[in-house]
């Protein structure tokens, strides 16, 4: 029978003075005594043998250190609440070892106790931090892989709505009101891994609060869902939704070389098919914004709705690419030259000189080519019947990015 087993020796309660070192220990941060189960008795053996914790006993500790995760007590109160029982329990040793032996304690003797004895708590710690880490990177993972799933069956729809508003509330968002969905992208592919989703994460609730938001890697893109406040109108919402791209853009640019990054913002929908929707109109606002190289960083579904309601019937577009503009072919040099003059002309609200400054050329020479595209196509800038039809077909070229690419003939 261990010293640690024997309930009253000496005249001395053992049992009660080490649950009363327990107690105490555990007051300080509220942590469950169970958090110290063994840990006493085994530390009084040790005084008393001279021995090492066993393999056993070390063990005991990683578990107690991986339960300490499950009952959401944090490592440095775990390891203050041991290092509170050893102290606590090595002023009371030479009395309670002096009793499990039968014999006083001599002077002489306390060093080599104190080696054991905080050898022993040594190993106990590195054992307790051991588990409680690995606990802890465990229960980021499956966190990880909720989290992901999560994001998945929102923004793909695979879920019940049911069951999504319930998860929903774990992340604080609110899928009955309006939520925006703004995507983020850059050069490279981003992953949780690189660490920007967090960033992102952390900016935004330093910037909108911690309520309505959920930030997470999907694609190669940041996803940033936001919910708005239920008495926004579309106009706020859509300030929102560009607050929180410039938020994602500024983390990216502080993670990217040369800072290059754009974010599709989508229209703010209610219900978790609104969120979906929102995404989806989120990365064609992305893809939209390459096809016709926009130079803005942040990009708005609402404003490419016309872009969208073009670029949704490739067959008609196509038609009037190449009964507009395909006979600029036949120009020297081919119909790019032209294309882009057009471009500018439009750009520039229909002001020869702004559009000539833009091309670097003279305004004689923008002149010429507006002259040579009326007379190869028939249609004239300058005529308000056919302003309409060239604007169109201009941008229907960059959406099928012609001349570069062959228009599809029947």
């Amino acid at each position: 029978m261990s010293g640690a087993e024997k309930a009253v020796a000496g005249g001395v309660d053992v049992r009660r003075a080490l649950t009363e070192v327990a107690v105490a220990a555990t007051a300080r941060h509220g942590v469950p005594g169970l958090l110290l189960e063994g840990y006493l008795p085994a530390l009084l053996d040790v005084a008393r043998t001279g021995r090492r914790l066993s393999a056993v006993e070390e063990s005991a500790c990683r578990s107690l250190g991986a339960e300490a995760v499950a009952l959401g007590v944090g490592l440095p109160e775990l390891v203050d609440v041991y290092m509170s029982a050893s102290r606590r329990l090595w002023s009371q040793l030479p009395e309670l070892v002096g009793a499990v032996r039968g014999r006083q304690v001599h002077a002489a003797e306390l060093l080599g106790i104190g080696e054991a004895v905080w050898q022993a708590a040594d190993a106990a710690l590195a054992a307790l931090s051991a588990g409680n880490v690995e606990a802890q990177r465990l229960l980021v993972r499956r966190e990880e892989a909720s989290r992901r799933e999560f994001v998945d069956d929102l923004l793909t729809g695979r879920s019940d709505v049911a069951p999504l508003i319930e998860r929903a509330e774990v992340y604080g968002l609110r899928l009955a009101a309006g939520n925006v969905v703004v995507v983020t992208e850059s050069d490279r592919p981003i992953d949780a891994g690189t660490g920007i989703p967090a960033g992102v994460e952390d900016a935004a609730r330093a910037r909108f609060g911690g309520h309505g938001l959920l930030v997470a890697a999907k694609d190669g893109r940041v996803v940033s869902v936001l919910s708005c406040p239920a008495t926004s109108s579309a106009r706020q919402s859509g300030d929102l939704g560009r607050s929180l791209a410039e938020v994602a853009g500024s983390v990216l640019a502080g993670h990217t070389a040369g800072g290059r990054w754009r974010a599709g913002v989508g229209r703010p929908h209610a219900g978790p098919r609104g969120v979906q929707r929102s995404a989806q109109e989120a990365v064609e606002a992305l893809e939209m914004a390459r096809r016709l190289d926009l130079p803005q960083q942040v990009v708005h579904a609402a404003d490419l709705l016309v872009y969208r309601v073009l670029a949704r019937d490739e067959t008609a577009i196509t038609d009037l690419v190449r009964a507009v503009l395909e006979p600029l072919s036949a120009a020297r040099g081919g119909a790019e030259v032209l294309v882009h003059t057009l471009e500018a002309y439009f750009a520039a609200g229909q002001n020869a000189a702004g559009a000539a400054r833009q091309l670097h050329v003279s305004v004689r020479a923008l002149t010429y080519r507006l002259q040579r595209i009326r007379e190869l196509t028939g249609y004239s800038v300058t005529d308000p019947a056919d302003q309409l039809s060239l604007l169109v077909a201009v941008t229907g070229a960059r959406l099928l990015d012609w001349p570069h690419r062959p228009l599809i003939h029947d």
